[in-house]
């Protein structure tokens, strides 16, 4: 047929448009309902037509998708950007290819079961174990900025929504295959009412849900203060002096209206200052500094982020990711191993300390360190970041503090609740991207974890947006892009826990058995042919 490659066209196009205007336009979550139909009807002409090299068709249509939604990677690093695109279209191909070859297998429903269990399989992989891990374009993710149709959240997380994104779609194009087959003329009556009120039903079924929802808790109010420095991230590491980003984040502070009476919590953004070896924390100036500047306010705490070290003299590593500065007079070593923390600091000194444990790949950390540290030795470079995250959250004075990339990861954020967390906060640092739309996506993460965990939360961004969140996910107060800014509010201290928080990602667990169990039926069924 000669107009496939026009037909083909268009229908890409249609799916990257459909599947990327979630990410870029507010409110426009629901187009991934029927989002991903075009490349469906793409592979149903392809297997007609006996389309071969299929596989550069929906390969292309996820890195147009990738593309178009995180090309803004590129405004901090232009190679990682190519690799996070085209690496990651190519494991979405690798699925979408697996179904194509168990749809040869098997027939009926089950190769359209397979590629939902097995596309929400790897979605849960990629937020739990993979060592390298992009959930950016996970499909629940669609709806951050459609928090009104997705209030069921609490119960299933983000990954119920890339379930309800694959229903919804295999739904409809259930019914179009049906009607062009001219199978449904031989359905009667009750078979063809259950159809349509059945894709009725996948499509706003979930929507009513959510309106059904109601999330009333209470709990004390605690006033929060979240100063936003503005720094250029470029120049704040080379161009800035400390003292001067010290000065700069406490004349924000000063233009608030601190309580006089009962406990005040001020945040900081991540990395606000560097260099802090953990073993000598309250020695630090800028510990200092502000230490002196909460005296003034003795009912605050501060959280804010820091580049932090270990240091260890020993004959050997204490771990891989260890960075050698020498040997010592007796022949050992100093090593020192690199964090990104947030501290907790009130007027009689530093509390308490967490380290980040989701770390941003090649920036942050090393993966599969068994693999690419003796590259990196057998080049004689630094390849990839070396810090060492910490091993389990933990939470400060009852306080979850997510740093940048964590905010990212649902069950990691239910974490912090179940270790006790009464509310959230996320400290970032999103200017490294520019004014693109980078930091708006990770802004509209945190109202999902909001809704996921029913907690509070307070989001401090070293150029914005910072914002006081509620457990509804609405966006209560904001502060501008790139401006200096405090936002001054108030959130509440809650103690129940939702069911996602409670019994973790249920539609992920069950996707990975039912991908297994699928993906085994089809090899063996194939064996028995």
């Amino acid at each position: 047929m000669k107009r496939i490659p026009v037909i083909f066209g268009a229908l890409a196009l249609a799916f990257t448009v459909l599947m990327s205007v979630p990410w870029l336009v507010p409110h426009m979550g629901w187009t991934a309902l029927v989002g991903v139909l075009p490349l469906l009807i793409m592979e149903r002409l392809a297997t007609e037509y006996k389309v071969k090299r299929f596989w550069w068709w929906h390969y292309g249509c996820f890195v147009a998708w990738n593309a178009v939604t995180t090309w803004w990677v590129g405004g901090a690093t232009v190679g990682g950007a190519i690799f996070a695109i085209l690496a990651n279209a190519l494991q979405m191909s690798v699925i979408f290819g697996s179904f194509r070859w168990v749809k040869r297998r098997t027939a009926g429903v089950l190769p359209f079961l397979y590629l939902a269990a097995a596309w929400i399989a790897w979605e849960r992989f990629y937020l739990t174990s993979a060592q390298i891990s992009w959930p950016w374009l996970v499909l629940g993710n669609a709806f951050a900025d459609t928090t009104g149709l997705i209030q069921w959240y609490s119960v299933l997380g983000s990954l119920g929504g890339s379930l309800w994104v694959w229903v919804s779609n295999l739904s409809l194009f259930g019914l179009m295959v049906a009607l062009s087959d001219g199978r449904m003329a031989g359905w009667n009556a009750k078979a063809r009412i259950a159809a349509f009120a059945g894709t009725l039903i996948a499509l706003f079924g979930p929507i009513v849900w959510s309106a059904c929802l109601s999330f009333n808790e209470e709990g004390p109010e605690l006033p929060v203060i979240i100063g936003q420095p503005n720094l250029d991230p470029y120049q704040k590491f080379e161009s800035y002096t400390q003292e001067q980003q010290d000065s700069c984040l406490i004349a924000q502070f000063k233009k608030a209206d601190w309580p006089a009476q009962g406990p005040v919590l001020a945040l900081a953004p991540e990395t606000f200052t560097s260099g802090l070896f953990t073993n000598g924390i309250p020695a630090n100036h800028t510990v200092q500094r502000l230490q002196a500047f909460l005296q003034q306010h003795p009912n605050t705490s501060l959280i804010f982020g820091a580049s932090t070290y270990d240091r260890t003299v020993s004959y050997s590593a204490p771990n891989r990711c260890s960075y050698d500065l020498g040997v010592q007079a007796d022949g050992r070593h100093l090593w020192y191993t690199a964090h990104n923390s947030a501290i907790l600091l009130d007027a009689t000194g530093p509390r308490d300390i967490y380290h980040k444990s989701k770390l941003v790949v090649g920036v942050e950390s090393t993966p599969y360190p068994q693999v690419f540290l003796p590259l990196e030795r057998l080049l004689g470079g630094n390849l990839m970041g070396k810090d060492v995250g910490q091993a389990s959250v933990s939470c400060l004075d009852g306080i979850g503090t997510a740093i940048c990339y964590e905010s990212v990861y649902g069950e990691h954020c239910a974490q912090y609740v179940k270790k006790g967390a009464k509310l959230l906060t996320v400290i970032t640092n999103d200017a490294w991207w520019g004014n693109t739309p980078g930091y708006k996506q990770h802004l509209s993460y945190s109202r999902l974890r909001a809704i996921e965990t029913r907690r509070w939360i307070a989001r401090c961004g070293n150029t914005g947006i910072s914002a006081i969140i509620d457990p509804r996910g609405r966006i209560i107060a904001r502060t501008p892009w790139w401006e200096p800014a405090v936002l001054q509010g108030q959130v509440q201290l809650l103690q129940g826990q939702s069911f996602f928080v409670r019994y973790g990602d249920m539609v992920g667990r069950i996707c990975v058995f039912l991908f297994l169990l699928l993906g085994a039926a089809a090899v063996f069924r194939g064996r028995h042919k």
